[in-house]
């Protein structure tokens, strides 16, 4: 299996602890800027963007978790990162969930926000990859986008919404939609009790594509695990509570 050279940013002192930040499919490496300057203080921040977004290569399809988890690994083993701890998002966060389960000493602890241990059957993400393929991101933004903000973060911060958006506008449909096809029929609930890595989960309390509840049950299922719930936020948390985000990955993963 080729592994895909990902688009990567190190950020922070260059000697420190790494955390490895992975963001949700459809969005870029930006997501992530309200976390840096907490991060950062103590930490060398590594960020990615997935197959098809900013600079990353747009290999042909199909793609599977493991083959994207794959390229994850492979830039850590580039880089000469043997332990890291990592933040996932999203979908996203189920590579990190594959590396826990098969590549355990890769890391050190980690942190999952607004995940799921299999792809809800509600979701209809068949559908959104057929849409993007006929008629490019712009056929399908509105309804990714839906759920990722609080009808209030969009009113009172317009410009984040709209930059989020935007930089969704600019992912490669045809990786967006492999991606979605990876994840259609994503089942981990097997992984689950195989993952030894300290584990705290994060689920938004207003999420509407994957609510608190498929939180509380991934980190049921993990032996050394932590949940938590954050207030006032939909999917994207990380940017809409970044100050309660921030807190608890503080806490948990750059203590």
């Amino acid at each position: 299996m080729a592994l895909i050279p990902l688009q990567y940013r190190l950020d922070g002192p260059a000697h420190a602890p790494v955390v490895l930040l992975v963001p949700p499919f459809g969005t870029t490496m930006s997501v992530w800027e309200p976390q840096l300057p907490e991060l950062t203080r103590d930490r060398r921040v590594l960020r990615v963007n997935h197959r098809g977004h900013g600079l990353s290569p747009t290999p042909e399809g199909p793609y599977s978790v493991e083959g994207l988890a794959l390229d994850v690994l492979g830039l850590l083993g580039e880089l000469g990162f043997g332990r890291v701890a990592a933040v996932g998002a999203g979908f996203g966060s189920s590579l990190l969930l594959w590396i826990a389960a098969n590549s355990p000493r890769s890391l050190d602890r980690l942190a999952l926000l607004a995940s799921a241990s299999r792809t809800p059957p509600m979701h209809h993400w068949a559908r959104v990859a057929d849409r993007a393929r006929e008629g490019g991101m712009e056929a399908v933004v509105e309804e990714v986008t839906l759920p990722w903000f609080t009808p209030g973060f969009t009113t009172d911060a317009p410009e984040v919404a709209a930059l989020l958006t935007d930089e969704l506008r600019g992912v490669d449909p045809v990786a967006y939609a492999s991606l979605c096809d990876a994840i259609v029929h994503m089942d981990q609930r097997d992984l689950v009790s195989g993952v030894r890595v300290p584990t705290m989960v994060l689920s938004a309390a207003h999420d509407p594509l994957l609510p608190p509840g498929h939180g509380r049950r991934l980190a049921d299922g993990i032996a050394d695990s932590r949940f938590e719930v954050v207030s006032g936020a939909a999917h994207l948390l990380g940017v809409e509570r970044a100050d309660r985000v921030n807190e608890l990955l503080r806490e948990y993963v750059a203590s």
